[in-house]
């Protein structure tokens, strides 16, 4: 299926991002000539109104995202670290209240949510990577 917005390639960013504000790891967008590779897939975002305004519209939404990650050692072709169901959630004050759920028309809308998102669901996977070693 082919992403109404670009929340995939945004997290993307923003893990790289995160892992060279790390210091660590040279990062490259090519997986040729590497020692490891990252893939993953958003599995799922979910839209949740938790607090509504005097026109009973909502003012706030849990964001809950569902992703795959997989970070592989090419050259041994093993597994280093994997979860299969990471689950991020932040709630996020909207800007104009709204009362429709769907994922794409909500970042259509709010621009900073989908940066803000992204980022702070990037820095958990590569938190989430790194404890790992």
């Amino acid at each position: 299926h082919t992403p109404i917005f670009n929340l995939e390639t945004q997290v993307t960013q923003k893990i790289r991002t995160e892992f060279i504000g790390r210091g660590r790891y040279q990062i490259v967008p090519d997986a040729g000539n590497v020692d490891a590779v990252i893939t993953g897939e958003i599995a799922g975002v979910e839209l949740q109104p938790v607090s509504f305004n005097t026109q009973q519209l909502a003012s706030r939404y849990q964001i809950r995202m569902t992703a795959r990650v997989e970070l592989r050692d090419v050259r041994d072709n093993k597994v280093l670290w994997e979860n299969p169901s990471l689950v991020f959630s932040e709630d996020y004050d909207t800007q104009s209240a709204q009362t429709n759920l769907d994922p794409a028309a909500f970042f259509g809308q709010e621009a900073n949510a989908l940066d803000r998102v992204s980022g702070e669901f990037a820095r958990t996977i590569v938190s989430a990577i790194l404890e790992a070693f």
